[in-house]
């Protein structure tokens, strides 16, 4: 057996990473993506047929890091039979991808070959530079396989993504992840058995991994050079637990401030505040936190969700809210992170409203419509020269003047009068409100 990290050709070239030489070579050797390998699934057609309904098709592959979006590509090259060309969308410009499809439309008309261009963060691409590759991919002069980890739908443009195959990767599942590990142990392409793993070990890499299938082979790779390292010279080598944290000591967080995991983990983060399930709600607060999500966008949500999701069910809230974003100001990272779990901890386990929301939207849409009408003449601004001429400010009765503070008026214009924007919960403090109301809109009436 060759050394691990150098290639056995009388050099001391290094070899290739262990991800790289473990990279399945044809769809059987794919661990996870089930859904999308199915038998007489699209993409197992192409890699299979070479081709889909009508010739080859172009393919848009989605999902985190990790998942094998790199990995299909290659073997969907080898099952067209193509000359396989990969650009990366963070250095190539419109120049290289005019020329790869130049090159793309003459190996076709003289050789009758597919090219296979995979693309690599393609939503990294401009509206103009993705337009460059609609003639290859209309004509069919290339197969795009297309890689991203930000949604389609918005990094895509839409005259690319309607003549594409959209392939959505999911991360791997435990269970993936650890036939991948075991497979690259004892596989002549991987560590050919130069350690053996425990079971601890195996359990470790997993967990750190979090889905990710690259992560996890250069996680075992690095704690294979440490076993290796401590080994006696004569004997077994036993990769242990204390190996793979030498090699990996954090789990990998996925969260894109600018992608779709900011906008996923904070979702999940509000919703399970305003679902009062204040264990989920602190478990999204550490991912953001711990991904260096900005404290201050944190507390920008909670003071919403104080207004949206409590409401008056807790009017203290809002307070809560408000001051731990001044503290937040205040202390910064990472004290601010106990002033952030304190407010998330009184908002999830607060009662719940959502009336004042709904009033303020009720009202919006009855402006939006038209329904507005003239202000009441006795409401007018009566301080000018004049005003009294013209009526305004005429029977205007203070309130502070009247028993109870309020005065039977009218205060809506006429083509809104009886409208009622605000429906009071029974839920928490807002209960009393009911009462209170009920009796201020009699009294506002005449009733």
């Amino acid at each position: 057996m060759s050394d691990l990290f150098s290639v056995d050709d009388g050099t001391d070239r290094p070899a290739a990473p262990l991800a790289v030489r473990m990279r399945p070579r044809t769809l059987d050797e794919v661990v996870g993506q089930e859904h999308l390998l199915a038998p007489g699934s699209p993409l197992r057609r192409l890699v299979e047929s070479g081709e889909g309904p009508a010739g080859p098709s172009s393919v848009i592959l989605w999902g985190p890091p990790g998942t094998g979006k790199t990995t299909l590509a290659h073997v969907v090259s080898q099952g067209t039979g193509g000359r396989f060309v990969e650009l990366s969308a963070v250095t190539a410009g419109v120049k290289d991808v005019r020329s790869v499809m130049d090159a793309a439309r003459d190996e076709l008309a003289l050789h009758r070959r597919t090219t296979v261009l995979f693309l690599d963060e393609i939503h990294r691409f401009t509206k103009a530079q993705q337009d460059a590759l609609l003639p290859g991919v209309e004509n069919r002069w290339v197969v795009l396989v297309a890689a991203t980890t930000e949604n389609p739908s918005f990094s895509v443009v839409s005259p690319l993504l309607s003549r594409s195959l959209l392939a959505t990767l999911r991360p791997l599942d435990d269970t993936a992840i650890a036939r991948l590990i075991e497979r690259a142990v004892h596989d002549p392409r991987g560590l050919d058995d130069a350690v053996a793993l425990d079971a601890d070990a195996l359990e470790h890499l997993v967990r750190l991994a979090a889905g990710d299938a690259r992560r996890a082979l250069t996680a075992l790779e690095a704690a294979a050079g440490a076993a290796l390292a401590d080994a006696p010279e004569e004997g077994a080598v036993v990769l242990t637990t204390e190996h793979a944290e030498r090699a990996i000591d954090a789990a990998v967080l996925r969260y894109d401030r600018e992608g779709d995991q900011h906008y996923d983990v904070a979702s999940a983060f509000i919703k399970s505040m305003r679902g009062s399930d204040v264990d989920a709600a602190l478990h999204y607060l550490a991912r953001m936190l711990e991904a260096g999500e900005d404290p201050r966008f944190v507390a920008r949500r909670i003071i919403i969700a104080a207004s949206e999701d409590v409401g008056l069910a807790d009017p203290t809230a809002l307070q809560t809210a408000v001051a731990a974003a001044q503290a937040v100001q205040l202390i910064g990272m990472p004290e601010a992170r106990i002033v952030l779990a304190q407010a998330v901890v009184h908002l999830a386990t607060a009662p719940k409203s959502n009336a004042a929301y709904l009033a303020i939207d009720a009202a919006i849409a009855d402006v939006r419509a038209g329904r507005a009408g003239t202000v009441p003449s006795h409401l007018r601004d009566a301080h000018y020269p004049g005003a009294s001429k013209l009526g305004h400010g005429k029977g205007y009765v203070y309130s502070h003047d009247e028993p109870h503070g309020v005065a039977e008026q009218q205060y809506l214009p006429d083509t809104l009068v009886g409208r009622e924007y605000y429906a009071p919960t029974d839920r928490g403090a807002e209960r009393d409100v009911t009462s209170r109301l009920a009796r201020l809109r009699r009294i506002l009436r005449g009733h």
